[in-house]
């Protein structure tokens, strides 16, 4: 029998990787797109762009050269393009595959590579854009006197009595904490804020 021409990378598994950001959203889109093709998946509920992704990278450390990682979309697994990039580079040295169902695309060929980054420098030059946006929003809504934010737990009246309770050393921090459910370095910052009004 004719030995087969080995293609310098051997098989291995192909393991999905199916990410939500919150508990109550479904994972059974990405699931059913992805249980036809992997050979296991791993399964985590938490923002991308969190800083601990505990599933995530004990998956990456684990994957074997041969090994395949495949993620529904490219947002399901990375944070920005530039760490999709920098993760896919990686992930290739070590003689890993990298496949992503929506663009079907897979960059372990060169041409997937090439696609693969055009495609990720578009989706951060949009999220860059996104954030400008929203940045222009907010200060043409501050220049307008619009207050941004959660509404504060103490009025200016109030921090103006409890200044004053301060100095007179009728009440401390603490029990102004206690009293106002905000924490002491809250109370002072808000304290510091007023004088500088």
């Amino acid at each position: 029998m004719k030995k087969e021409k080995s293609s310098g990378r051997q098989k291995g598994k192909k393991i999905g990787y199916v990410r939500v950001s919150r508990e109550d959203q479904c994972l059974d889109r990405q699931i059913d797109a992805l249980t036809s093709i992997c050979d296991e998946m791993r399964f985590e509920k938490r923002s991308a762009i969190s800083k601990i992704r505990p599933v995530f990278d004990q998956l990456i450390n684990e994957l074997q050269s041969g090994d395949s990682l495949i993620v529904w979309d490219i947002d399901r697994a990375f944070r920005s393009s530039l760490d999709a990039i920098s993760c896919s580079e990686s992930l290739l040295e070590r003689g890993i595959g990298f496949q992503i169902l929506t663009m079907n695309l897979d960059t372990s060929t060169r041409q997937g590579r090439l696609i693969y980054a055009i495609m990720a420098a578009i989706a951060q030059h949009e999220r860059e854009h996104l954030i400008e946006r929203t940045k222009e929003g907010l200060e043409a809504a501050r220049a307008r006197g619009k207050r941004l934010g959660r509404p504060p737990k103490m009025s200016q009246s109030q921090l103006i009595r409890a200044k004053a309770m301060l100095e007179a050393n009728e009440t401390d921090l603490m029990e102004l904490s206690r009293k106002n459910d905000m924490h002491p370095d809250s109370i002072r910052r808000a304290i510091r804020r007023l004088e500088s009004d």
